[in-house]
This record gives C-alpha cells, sequence and structure tokens, in this order.
C-alpha cells in the first residue's frame, strides 16, 4: 500500500464514528470508555472482541450474522481496518466499532467480566522461541482475557498455522483449561460453528487456494 494511500485512509478514519484511536498513555491512564461499553453502544448486548482484526472482516461478518451483539475490532494498524470501518458504516452497522491500539492493552479497555466472547482470527503464529511472548495465546496473554472475559467467555482461535493450533491447545492442557472445541482442518471435518465456515479474511482466502488447512479452537480461560 502507498505512503498516500495509507495517509488518506488515516485522514478517512479520523472522520469514522466507528472508529477509536487513543494513546498509549490515554489508555494506561484510565480509560474512559472502560467498564461503561454500554453507553457507547447505547444498549447492555453482549460485547464481543476481535483481537488483531486486519481488515475487519471478522468484526464486519459477525456483526451482520448477530445484530443483537457489540463488536469491537482491536488493531495498531489502522490502515488495515479502515475497509472494515467503511463497510460497517455505509452498510448502517451500529452495532461495530474498532480501536486503534495495541492488543496487550486489553485489560486496559475494558472492565471485569465486561466482554462475552474473544476472536483471534489468523494471527502471527512468532514461531521463534524467543518471540513467545508475542504469541497472542501465551500464557500472559490468556491471563489478560481472563481479566475481561465473563465467566462463561470463550476465546476462539482460527489460524491456518499448525505450530500456533498444537501450542495452544497444548498450553491449554497443560494449564487445565477447558477446550470446547477444536478441529484441525475446519472445511474438511464436519462440526465446525456456522460463523467459523461462513466467514473468510482476505489472507483465509489466499492460504485455502495454496490448499492450506484452516484450524479453530474455541476455549475458556476462566
Amino acid at each position: 500500500m502507498g505512503s498516500k494511500n495509507k495517509l488518506k485512509r488515516f485522514q478517512e478514519n479520523e472522520t469514522f464514528s466507528n472508529v477509536i484511536q487513543p494513546t498509549r498513555e490515554e489508555v494506561v491512564g484510565g480509560f474512559p470508555l472502560k467498564g461503561k461499553w454500554n453507553t457507547h453502544f447505547k444498549n447492555d448486548n453482549p460485547i464481543v472482541l476481535e483481537l488483531g482484526c486486519g481488515k475487519g472482516e471478522y468484526t464486519v461478518g459477525l456483526a451482520k450474522k448477530f445484530p443483537n451483539k457489540n463488536f469491537i475490532g482491536i488493531d495498531i494498524k489502522g490502515a488495515r481496518f479502515w475497509k472494515g470501518a467503511k463497510e460497517a458504516i455505509e452498510e448502517k452497522l451500529l452495532n461495530v466499532c474498532f480501536i486503534r491500539t495495541q492488543i496487550e492493552l486489553v485489560d486496559h479497555l475494558f472492565g471485569k467480566e465486561e466482554v462475552s466472547d474473544i476472536w483471534i482470527t489468523f494471527p502471527d503464529p512468532q514461531i521463534k522461541y524467543k518471540r513467545t511472548k508475542h504469541r497472542m495465546t501465551n500464557a500472559v496473554f490468556l491471563e489478560r482475557y481472563k481479566q475481561v472475559l465473563k465467566p462463561d467467555g470463550t476465546v476462539n482461535l482460527k489460524t491456518d498455522s499448525e505450530f500456533m493450533h498444537g501450542y495452544t491447545l497444548g498450553l491449554l492442557h497443560g494449564l487445565g483449561l477447558e477446550v470446547l472445541y477444536a478441529n484441525h482442518d475446519v472445511y474438511k471435518n464436519e462440526g465446525s460453528p456456522e460463523e467459523v465456515l461462513e466467514i473468510q479474511t482476505f489472507y483465509e482466502n489466499q492460504y485455502l487456494e495454496k490448499g492450506k488447512p484452516i484450524t479453530f479452537i474455541r476455549f475458556k480461560v476462566n
């Protein structure tokens, strides 16, 4: 993406009512919507997060499928989620918003038990050992998710990385956390939830063209 195109998207994000772009200091220093997201959406519907939302395909796709839930996509790259934010505005989806910030700040953005479910779609698997701390399903991240999820809340991991799938399952078993569902090839093996099969991201389509299996895990951290 050219720098001019990026700049244009950054500028357009500033005008979108469904995009929130706080500084790190504002998030850490006492984010005003923490514990009060019902005031933003003007309802008490369940809140669902997509962490590392990319272009926002899952955030928007889930919002269309579940109009009685609120969906928030979080990513540091605003030029990417510009696409999802723009689509949501054009289609008048009032149950969608995007936050441009670091994912590791999730427990500063949301109050205790404020979130119903979390989606992590095609994250960087960070395969090198020294990158373990950046894996979005490592023990530190799972503890952050636990802080904001309701007792019956779930984390949903959809990935093309067999390494990420196996790493996460092994960690969950080691920590004694409940795995509700696991599938190492969702399009070949039956049983995956509709939203796993019906919503596909830009990158997912590329992986499918290459014949890579797509995996999915739904689990609890509480």
